[in-house]
């Protein structure tokens, strides 16, 4: 229980799975993603565990690309769009 005048604090996690054969050429896992539907039962708070443990596998592949980025990524003091942009090839 909550004392007088304490502040809830907001949390989140983020839950990880198997990477598709996409992202496991850079990683051996990827966070979970989640499609507008399934969103919907993530949120159901009367879902079945078995239904929400269905919702934890990879993200389809050929619902992602991948392309290049600037190492701009690679300091968090660089927090712009520009870190997203593609980088064009040389």
């Amino acid at each position: 229980m909550w004392g007088e005048g304490e502040a809830l604090k907001k949390t989140y996690s983020l839950i990880t799975t198997e990477p598709n054969p996409m992202l496991a050429k850079y990683h051996d896992r990827m966070p979970v993603i989640l499609s507008k539907d399934e969103e919907e039962t993530w949120l159901d708070p009367k879902a079945d565990a078995k239904a929400l443990q269905k919702l934890l596998d990879a993200y389809p592949e050929k619902e992602m690309e991948a392309y290049e980025v600037s190492t701009l990524v690679n300091k968090p003091i660089n927090d712009s769009p520009e870190n997203i942009k593609p980088v064009k090839a040389a």
